[in-house]
C-alpha cells in the first residue's frame, strides 16, 4: 500500500508541480511521503487524512525541524505515549501502539506515531466536534485548536498539502510604493511600535490574500479601521488594515488562496467605527508568528519584496 500511494503521489506531483528540469524537488518528495502516510492512516482509522495533516503541519511550525529519520513532525508528549502509571489523567494507559505491523512500538516510527494519534482521536469520536475536544485535551490551548481546525479546512478544500504559492497583496500593475517601516514609532493610542509595512496606493485598489488560509477576523479596530485577519497553514496571522471596504462575499471562516480579493485600500482607523482620512490611503500589512505558546510580530518587508518580484516575473 505504501509503495502504491507513493507512486500515485509522485505522478500527481510531476503533473501539477513540475520543476524547470521536470524532476521532483526534495520538498515535493517530502510532501508526497507525508501524503502517503496520512492517506494510509485515514484508511485504517476512518478519520480524514486532512486532520492528521493539519496536526502534523502545526507541529512542523512549533519545533525546529522534523525529528531525524522521520517524515512527519508530530512529537507525542511522553504522557500521551506512555501514560500516567501512578495517578489518573487524560492518558492513564498511554496511546503508544504499533502501526506498521512489526509488533514493535516505536516512538520514532512515523506509522506507529500516526496510528497512535488516530487511536487517540477515535477514542473521542470521528466528528469535527469530537476531534476539536480531543485536540483541546491534548494541547490545552484555544488558539492551537483553532489553528489546526483552520488548516484542516484548507487541506480539505484543496486536497493536498502542496500549497506553497504566494502573491503580493496589491495588483502588481497598480501604482504603489512602500519602504521598511516595521519597528517605527507610532503615537496614536500611546507610544508603540509599528508592527507592519505600509504600502501606499490609491483608494479602492484591490487588496489580495498573500497566502492559503482561513479568514479569522473581519470588522473594525480603532487602530486599524476596517481590517481582515487571515491565519495561514504556517501558524502565521496576516493582518490587512485601513481598508476602505471588504470584498462582498468575504466572511469569517472562509478559506482563501493567494490572489483572492478580501478588500480595498483606504484610510480608515484611528478612531471609532467610520473614522477615515486621518492619513494618506495605504494598506497596513502585518505578520504574526505563533509558536504554540505565544504570538509575536515580525518584519514582513523581506517577504513583500520577494512576493513582488515573483509577481513581476509571472
Amino acid at each position: 500500500m505504501k509503495l502504491g500511494y507513493g507512486l500515485l503521489f509522485i505522478l500527481f506531483s510531476v503533473w501539477f508541480f513540475p520543476s524547470v528540469s521536470g524532476a521532483v524537488s526534495t520538498e515535493q518528495e517530502s510532501d508526497i511521503e507525508r501524503m502517503a502516510l496520512y492517506k494510509k492512516t485515514e484508511a485504517v482509522t476512518g478519520i480524514s487524512w486532512t486532520f492528521f495533516a493539519a496536526i502534523d503541519q502545526y507541529e512542523r511550525q512549533i519545533h525546529e525541524g522534523k525529528p531525524e529519520n522521520r517524515v512527519t513532525a508530530f512529537r507525542p508528549d511522553p504522557l500521551f505515549w506512555e501514560g500516567i502509571k501512578a495517578e489518573p489523567g487524560f492518558f492513564p494507559n498511554g496511546w503508544g501502539d504499533n502501526g506498521d505491523g512489526n509488533n514493535e512500538i516505536d516512538q520514532t516510527n512515523d506509522e506507529d506515531i500516526l496510528w497512535s494519534l488516530g487511536s487517540y482521536l477515535q477514542s473521542y469520536g470521528t466528528t469535527e466536534d469530537d476531534i476539536r475536544i480531543a485536540l483541546w485535551n491534548y494541547y490545552k490551548r484555544d488558539l492551537t485548536v483553532q489553528t489546526i481546525m483552520n488548516t484542516e479546512k484548507v487541506f480539505d478544500k484543496f486536497q493536498t498539502v502542496m500549497l506553497r504559492d504566494r502573491d503580493f497583496p496589491l495588483p502588481i500593475e497598480a501604482n504603489f510604493s512602500y519602504n521598511n517601516t516595521w519597528g517605527d514609532a507610532r503615537g496614536f493610542g500611546g507610544r508603540r511600535m509599528h508592527e507592519g509595512t505600509d504600502i501606499f496606493a490609491n483608494y479602492g485598489v484591490p487588496v489580495k490574500s498573500t497566502t492559503y488560509g482561513v479568514v479569522e477576523m473581519k470588522g473594525w479596530n480603532k487602530f486599524g479601521g476596517w481590517r481582515v485577519g487571515i491565519r495561514d497553514i504556517y501558524n502565521i496571522y496576516h493582518y490587512y488594515a485601513h481598508l476602505s471596504g471588504f470584498s462582498e462575499d468575504i466572511k469569517v471562516g472562509d478559506v482563501v488562496q493567494p490572489g483572492d480579493v478580501v478588500g480595498s485600500v483606504g484610510s480608515s482607523g484611528y478612531g471609532p467605527p467610520g473614522t477615515s482620512g486621518k492619513f494618506p490611503p495605504h494598506l497596513h500589512y502585518g505578520m504574526y508568528q505563533d509558536n504554540g505558546n505565544r504570538e509575536w510580530s515580525f518584519d514582513p518587508y523581506p517577504y513583500l519584496k520577494r512576493w513582488e518580484n515573483e509577481a513581476e516575473n509571472k
